[in-house]
């Protein structure tokens, strides 16, 4: 990183859109053509599972240059009980600061601030060789299965961090994504009107087709 001029504070109510406008920058043509992820945070401030105190901008020189928060969710126990974890994102950086570190730190200070209010455990979608860095590992190594997947479904995509140390020893079970991520495209489509045009581009290594779909791996 070629500065050290950044500062992470909550993110401020009157920001909310400028916020919304980052994560649509960071993430636009990424995963998919477009993106949801812009319209998935406005709808996610207003859950009940959202978390106030985890939700996180990122400053540099007075402009806002990134953003995460968390949500709570839980895992079905295969033997019956519901265990408390967490799930993040969407988490972005804006597109000309990605890969200088400052996603990283980010993340980083995400983390040890939510392991402070004493949370258990992380489980999330990303990119292993981006988070495998901050200590996430595949949810498949403790024996957490997400849900909907079909057993033979690549689930590399599906990613794990303790934040205390054996809180998932003798878990195994289901991660249920909480309903506030699935919006409808038709909702998405809307809001996104709100917002500057933009292209949408169907690029290689996008994870879902223009209609949604997660491209599973055979």
């Amino acid at each position: 990183m070629k500065t050290k001029n950044y500062k992470i504070r909550l993110e401020e109510k009157k920001e909310h859109r400028e916020v919304e406008n980052l994560v649509r920058e960071s993430f636009w043509n990424v995963y998919r053509p477009g993106c949801s992820e812009h319209y998935v945070l406005h709808v996610l401030r207003d859950d009940s599972a959202f978390i106030p105190e985890l939700d996180f901008v990122m400053e540099e020189d007075g402009r806002l240059i990134g953003q995460n928060m968390f949500m709570k969710t839980i895992i079905e126990a295969d033997d019956g009980r519901t265990i408390p974890v967490l799930t993040m994102g969407p988490i972005g950086i804006i597109p000309e600061l990605k890969r200088k570190g400052y996603g990283k730190a980010l993340l980083d200070y995400s983390l040890e601030k939510a392991t402070e209010m004493g949370f258990g455990a992380v489980l999330f979608e990303g990119n292993i060789h981006f988070y495998g860095k901050s200590g996430f590992d595949y949810a498949s190594k403790f024996g957490i299965r997400y849900h909907d997947l079909p057993e033979d479904a690549d689930a590399s995509f599906f990613l794990c961090k303790e934040l205390k140390p054996g809180y998932l020893d003798d878990v195994t079970g289901v991660y249920q994504t909480p309903q506030g991520y699935y919006v409808r495209d038709e909702d998405v489509e809307v809001f996104d009107r709100e917002f500057a045009p933009k292209e949408k581009l169907t690029l290689p290594g996008q994870l879902f087709d223009d209609k949604g779909e997660r491209k599973y791996k055979e």
